[in-house]
């Protein structure tokens, strides 16, 4: 398998590119008295970036700047066409390089296994570190998440110095899923090699100045990911249900969040990349994706235009409030009897003046416990249950089988905007 991968990637390193012509980006992180910046041939640049390969085209008209990978592409001929169409659009790419989890069963007391991903490691920087498009390494994502052995940390320290070795211009940083001070000394210890670190947080974002006063922090950062509040970190229904934000609340908070933490940040931060530039199921369709399944740009993706640029975009997307059945919100904790028939409304509305459409749908509550981002599968809507009736409202005729649903509403606006909301309810 290994040499059939190398065959690959020679294949398609054979082939040159424009990009690949221009020679690697010079990419430095500047240290000016107490402060830090990132420097990218010599210009300062301040990270305006997305997670996810996705609507690149879109994110470069919003006022972005740079996208953040999970991997690299094991087929190298879609490597090279994410990696030539970032930099055609005037992106650069914080590369993603798979590291083992000990969650995923990875063991770092395997010797073998840790030396055999160093090498293949070695062989991705190798094969895509001339690009121009690439800004930086990303080893690893969370591997503090639900960990033990503190021989990763030796493993990513390793990792670094070998991207050192191969490539001398590119910054390698690791990702961490919050951090305090004994995570910090392990990787002072460990992993000192690390040029910066990457920071995710989400509904405790605004905790981040004292997180790093308290692990002692003193380096360059990127928040790596940061969006919408967390769904282990929302209200919950009685029995157990997270409560989702509506697209609407969700915008205000990303444009909140950004201005507060993020913009101003320029001594140790270098930028961040909100999650997530398009969609994924995560104990919903729509909790993290700043976009929908079928591609419509939802009110975050117009608060982080406005937060990159300082400009509203002319068309904006639809506004939306939280669903109501029989008048009552999510946090009443709604029980419905099995085949009862009960009232459901959303109000939404246009500043543009474009017509809505509304698609409701019923779905069995995700019963997934991944954690992570790991993936998830999403439940087939239910049929039968959902009656129409003046725009913005349906009846609702609860499911024979009792248990616990998801009640949802996608509003768009004909002009590829839309908005949406969702309602966790029981069938008892």
């Amino acid at each position: 398998m290994r040499v059939l991968i190398a065959l690959l990637l020679w294949l398609a390193l054979l082939v040159p590119t424009a990009a690949l012509a221009q020679g690697p980006a010079q990419v430095k992180i500047v240290k000016a008295q107490d402060a830090y910046r990132l420097e990218v041939d010599g210009k300062p640049f301040f990270i305006k970036g997305a997670g996810g390969s996705g609507h690149m085209q879109a994110l470069a008209e919003r006022g972005g700047n740079a996208i953040r990978t999970w991997r690299v592409e094991p087929d190298p001929v879609k490597m090279r066409a994410l990696l030539d169409e970032a930099q055609r659009l005037g992106l650069k790419v914080a590369v993603g390089i798979e590291v083992g989890n000990e969650r995923h069963g990875f063991d770092y007391d395997d010797a073998a296994a840790v030396a055999a991903q160093l090498q293949r490691i070695g062989d991705e920087v190798t094969a895509w570190k001339d690009h121009p498009a690439v800004l930086m390494w990303v080893a690893g994502n969370e591997l503090n998440l639900h960990y033990e052995n503190q021989k990763v940390w030796s493993a990513i320290g390793q990792i670094a110095e070998r991207i050192h070795q191969i490539d001398p211009n590119h910054p390698v940083m690791t990702t961490l899923a919050g951090f305090d001070r004994p995570l910090i000394d392990q990787l002072k210890q460990r992993a000192a090699s690390l040029d910066l670190i990457g920071i995710q947080l989400y509904g405790n974002l605004g905790e981040l100045p004292q997180k790093l006063k308290d692990s002692g922090w003193t380096g360059p950062y990127v928040v790596t990911e940061w969006g919408p509040t967390g769904h282990w970190e929302s209200p919950l229904t009685r029995w157990g249900a997270p409560i989702e934000d509506d697209a609407t609340h969700k915008a205000s908070v990303l444009l909140e969040r950004y201005q507060r933490y993020i913009a101003g940040e320029h001594r140790q931060g270098l930028g961040s990349f909100v999650f997530l530039w398009g969609q994924k199921q995560e104990r919903t369709p729509t909790w993290y994706g700043l976009f929908l399944a079928d591609g419509e740009s939802t009110p975050s993706v117009d608060a982080m235009q406005f937060a990159w640029t300082g400009q509203w975009p002319g068309n904006r997307a639809p506004s939306i409030s939280p669903i109501r059945v029989d008048g009552a919100l999510a946090n009443s904790s709604v029980v419905l009897a099995p085949g009862t028939v009960h009232r459901a409304h959303v109000r939404a509305s246009d500043r543009d003046g474009d017509g809505l459409g509304y698609a409701w749908t019923l779905r069995a509550e995700s019963t997934a416990t991944s954690i992570g981002g790991d993936p998830e599968h999403l439940p087939d809507d239910i049929a039968g249950v959902i009656k129409p009736g003046d725009p913005g409202q349906i009846e609702l005729t609860a499911p024979d089988e009792p248990g616990n649903y998801r009640l949802f509403v996608e509003v768009r606006d004909g002009k590829g905007h839309a908005a949406y909301t969702n309602f966790p309810l029981r069938v008892e």
